[in-house]
């Protein structure tokens, strides 16, 4: 069935309400095994219709966040959301007195009782007003940004257009774009101020209706952090400051040389890799997605079945339309057993790491859509990640079809940014750990912690003022996972790491890199994500070593790596 065609119809909350009641008797008062284990397959099959119905409304609702049905049913889930999760928690906690517990792990595995432990310590019904107004503020912010209108050269831009002339080769041009774009930002910048700055109470108010110091403690729960703490994270952290900011240090201080730019660059100056253009992929939108085809059908028969299937069912929405939400994003919709890619192309390299990195995520919710329970289809947040980033590496033996003359650009260019991408990564993690330990802060206070971290994390960065949204400290307003998904961005990190070690594989064995990805893939997540790399064979980011070693083996290959007269 393709996307169009799916139906969507709002539940009838009572009745939902009801069901559930229903079968939380059931499980409660079965008297055999088999009884409980029908409650507990009838409540997966409830879930998932109830999942996919959220999902739908979702995906149309971020499609064109004008649209006045989607938008009221997105306000719809806002609210009904913290409302149902009271009466999954009474459903959890009667799973995790069950008499037939060890039965169910016996059959199902031990990791679906300790991620519902772990769920129970995130929610008491005291707090549905307040994630309910956290839904709405995330959605404010969505919406604020998704209309965004950029005059620029006789123009009006959305965000993402915006983001070709923000790497134009021409430096005049390509500083007004960064400026245009920053003073949008600064124009709203007292509501993006006004809606963090609620966010942030309302978190705090939540972690301290459940007991914890702050949010920090309720945060590392929800994002379900069951393998490591908020010490491990601490010493990554320090690991980065060690050894890829001096990696990352190193390639900006070569860029400036290729440019002709003195060093520290601006914002702008960053941004533009080669003085004869950053890469862009060759093509229309159909011919990038049809090359998409073609890496996928010859990387494996498991990948072309999948990518076949998202191609027929018209599961891709990747044009840069107005009123669209900005970002990307892949997600699963369950009735119908198959993922969904949300994108904005815009005509630059970020197009074809769509196609890898979004549908990276997608095939490995194809690869375990019929786990039972649900929750094992996807690992926890950074274990994804791993999917998504490696398979932009597997993708490089292909790359020449999507960049053409720009292909040896690429490469260089998508190493290089996946080494510099983990010290900011890393700076709005721990951005994020400075404004939950501080929650009071001022605006303007946040700002300054903002400022201060871009000078541990990325020297190479000139705060002179020539673009103030960015010089001033101002830039994390426009990450939006800072805004709605608190904690997420060190998974970005952590499987980045993890990418690297596929990305030396690739280099030395491609057919082994493959197997060791599939090995990684096809475990879904039935493990916590140490135990998915372990046994994947692969090294724990925690591990000092690991991020040492990559740094050593990504750097030997860029000095040995000639970039080529036109690459320049």
């Amino acid at each position: 069935m393709k996307f169009s065609e799916m139906p969507y119809e709002r539940p009838d909350l009572p009745q939902l309400k009801e069901q559930y009641e229903e079968l939380i008797r059931h499980l409660t008062e079965a008297g055999t095994y088999e009884d409980a284990k029908a409650a507990f397959l009838q409540m997966e099959l409830l879930n998932k219709h109830i999942s996919t119905m959220e999902t739908l409304a979702s995906i149309r609702h971020s499609i064109d966040t004008r649209d006045e049905f989607y938008d009221g049913e997105a306000r719809f889930w806002n609210s009904a959301g913290p409302e149902m999760q009271g009466y999954m928690q009474r459903w959890t906690m009667a799973m995790l007195e069950s008499r037939f517990r060890s039965d169910f792990e016996e059959e199902y595995g031990s990791l679906m009782f300790s991620s519902a432990e772990m769920a129970l310590k995130t929610f008491t019904p005291e707090i549905i007003p307040q994630m309910q107004e956290e839904n709405e503020l995330m959605q404010e912010y969505e919406k604020l940004l998704a209309s965004a209108q950029v005059p620029f050269e006789g123009g009006v831009y959305t965000l993402s257009q915006m983001s070709p002339f923000k790497t134009d080769p021409d430096d005049d041009r390509r500083l007004a774009a960064w400026k245009a774009e920053g003073q949008w930002y600064k124009d709203n910048q007292e509501k993006l101020d006004q809606i963090y700055d609620r966010l942030v109470h309302l978190r705090d108010g939540m972690g301290k209706a459940l007991g914890y110091e702050g949010y920090t403690t309720l945060g590392y729960y929800r994002m379900g952090r069951n393998c490591y703490t908020k010490e491990d994270v601490e010493k990554f952290r320090a690991a980065v400051r060690k050894y890829l900011v001096p990696v990352a240090d190193r390639v900006y201080r070569s860029q400036a040389e290729r440019l002709g730019k003195e060093y520290p660059m601006s914002f702008a100056d960053n941004a533009l890799e080669f003085r004869s253009g950053n890469p862009r992929p060759q093509g229309s939108p159909d011919e990038i997605l049809a090359q998409g085809l073609k890496f996928y059908t010859e990387l494996s028969p498991e990948t072309g079945e999948f990518f076949r299937t998202m191609m027929d069912g018209q599961l891709l929405d990747v044009l840069s339309t107005e009123g669209k939400r900005g970002g990307g994003y892949c997600t699963g919709i369950r009735e119908y057993g198959v993922p969904f890619i949300f994108a904005n192309f815009n005509g630059t390299q970020h197009d074809v790491e769509v196609i890898t990195h979004e549908a990276g995520h997608a095939f490995a919710y194809y690869m375990n859509r019929d786990r039972i329970p649900s929750s094992y289809i996807w690992p926890s947040m950074e274990g994804c990640e791993v999917h998504s980033m490696s398979m932009e590496f597997m993708a490089w033996p292909w790359e020449e079809g999507f960049f053409g003359p720009d292909t040896r650009k690429f490469y260089y260019s998508h190493l290089t940014g996946a080494l510099t991408f983990i010290p900011y990564g890393t700076m709005v993690d721990h951005f994020q750990h400075i404004v939950y330990e501080k929650p009071d802060m001022t605006p303007a206070e946040r700002h300054g912690v903002w400022k201060e971290l871009l000078g541990i994390y990325m020297p190479w960065m000139k705060l002179d003022g020539e673009i103030p949204f960015y010089a001033d400290g101002e830039g994390w307003q426009r990450q939006h996972h800072i805004y709605s998904n608190p904690f997420y961005y060190i998974d970005y990190c952590l499987a980045q790491t993890v990418s690297l070690q596929f990305w030396a594989l690739v280099q030395e064995d491609r057919k082994k890199a493959w197997e060791k990805y599939m090995t990684y893939t096809v475990q879904g997540g039935s493990k916590v994500f140490t135990k998915l790399l372990a046994d994947a064979g692969l090294e724990s980011p925690f591990d000092e070593n690991c991020l040492k070693t990559v740094c050593e083996k990504a750097m030997k290959w860029l000095d040995g790596f000639d970039l080529g007269a036109d690459a320049k």
